[in-house]
């Protein structure tokens, strides 16, 4: 999802890409990573592939998902540094950050806590991944950095019932209960957890932005020693006010109830964006701009 639309914004600035995507390139295998790369001019690598899922899928392949992701962000930062590739930005996550973290949370506390249990492997990864760029910076004095967005949706989202993250899932949900007439529709844990969501084709003009922030200021803004920024839209709401805005977006009228035996996750999570801000970056499309977008994306991926 994260690809397509920094593809879009990218090409709309007149930047030339060149895209590696799965059928193109096996990023969790060194030797073809390293080939691809060999004798390239590329100035910049944007990051943004990965192996992604809600709380099922997370906790359902758990090795899957350290494994998988630590391969991709190794073998491509690597490699990049063993190519030349002067700046790298790669694209995190805003679950590297302790469960109980204080609220906003901000880049210092990265590392302050325990992690959330469900998503723990993956977390771990891209965390290893943030390490890896930053400690490349302080002993090669590459210029990798990496951007750590709040929760993303939008045109391209994964809607599978097995492995969607939270907004795409109960966006099809709703739906389908429309469609077929079911009288409740149930959402897992309280309804209580506050999340802060993000239309991805923000994320992607905040990527292009973050690249033509010139080294120096970037790492004045982020500190020395860090290589991390987080993006987020500073905007957040419960599961029980996303649900039902869903329900009203799609024209569902039935109960919406909520499965307690099911796991809240974090119970609150959104991000201190101030040093982006601080930057010059300030985007954020409104929310239901962003969910009339993403009906009709998936509308078309699963019924057209």
């Amino acid at each position: 999802m994260v690809g397509r639309h920094v593809l879009s914004v990218l090409e709309s600035k007149g930047y030339s890409v060149v895209v590696a995507d799965r059928a193109t390139l096996d990023l969790t295998d060194f030797d073809a990573v390293r080939r691809y790369l060999s004798g390239s001019d590329f100035d910049t690598i944007v990051l943004a592939a990965a192996k992604v899922g809600g709380i099922e899928a997370n906790n359902k392949y758990r090795g899957d998902f350290i494994y998988q992701n630590l391969a991709i962000s190794t073998n491509v930062i690597h490699a990049a540094y063993l190519e030349g590739v002067t700046q790298l930005i790669n694209l995190g996550s805003s679950c590297i950050y302790p469960k109980h973290a204080s609220q906003p949370i901000k880049e210092s506390a990265l590392l302050t806590g325990p992690l959330e249990p469900t998503n723990e492997p993956y977390a771990i990864a891209k965390i290893a991944a943030l390490k890896l760029c930053e400690n490349y910076n302080r002993q090669y004095g590459t210029d990798y950095r990496s951007v750590m967005p709040t929760n993303l949706y939008g045109p391209g989202d994964n809607y599978s019932n097995l492995s969607s993250h939270v907004f795409a899932a109960l966006l099809r949900r709703f739906y389908e209960a429309k469609l077929n007439g079911e009288g409740s529709v149930t959402v897992w844990g309280s309804g209580s957890p506050l999340r802060e969501f993000m239309y991805v084709n923000d994320l992607a003009k905040a990527i292009e932005f973050l690249i033509r922030v010139p080294r120096e200021t970037f790492f004045q803004t982020a500190g020395p020693n860090t290589s991390h920024i987080n993006v987020g839209s500073g905007v957040e709401m419960s599961i029980t006010g996303l649900a039902e805005m869903m329900a009203e977006t799609v024209g569902y009228t039935g109960k919406i109830v909520f499965d307690l035996s099911k796991p809240d996750g974090t119970p609150r999570k959104i991000m201190d964006s101030s040093l982006m801000a601080s930057l010059g970056w300030n985007e954020s499309t409104a929310m239901s701009v962003g969910l009339s977008q993403s009906l009709n994306d998936m509308k078309a991926q699963l019924y057209e």
